[in-house]
Parts: structure tokens; sequence; C-alpha cells
């Protein structure tokens, strides 16, 4: 993830964010079951998808914080 999408996180609202953390856990999910069933073309992407998890969480929290 570059710093504009970091950036990009950080201007979306809480709600947002929590669409985005669920669409990036259901992408997790999918991820694990092809990795389970060896059709997962890359498997960097889990680890990648897990970072962007991490910082969707951070922001979240952060927002949390500031209030």
């Amino acid at each position: 993830m570059k710093s504009s999408e970091i950036k990009e996180l950080r201007d979306l609202s809480a709600a947002e964010l929590s669409e985005k953390l669920d669409g990036l856990n259901k992408e997790l999910f999918n991820l694990r079951f092809q990795h389970a069933v060896n059709q997962l073309d890359n498997p960097l992407r889990l680890k990648a998808v897990k970072k962007d998890i991490a910082r969707v969480k951070t922001i979240i929290r952060e927002k949390e914080l500031a209030e």
C-alpha cells in the first residue's frame, strides 16, 4: 500500500473504514481457502492483505482515540 492510499484511508469515515475492513476480512478468508486447496496463485497476497487489515484497524483505533 502506498502512502497516498494510506492518506485516502485516513480521509474515510468510520463506517467506510468498517466496510473496507469487512471486505479485507472476506478476501483473507477466500485466500486462506484457496491456499488450503492448493489453488492460490500468489501466496504473497496473504501477507499483503493481513498488513492492509492491520493498517485499517490502526486508523480506526486512531480515530477512536481522537474523539
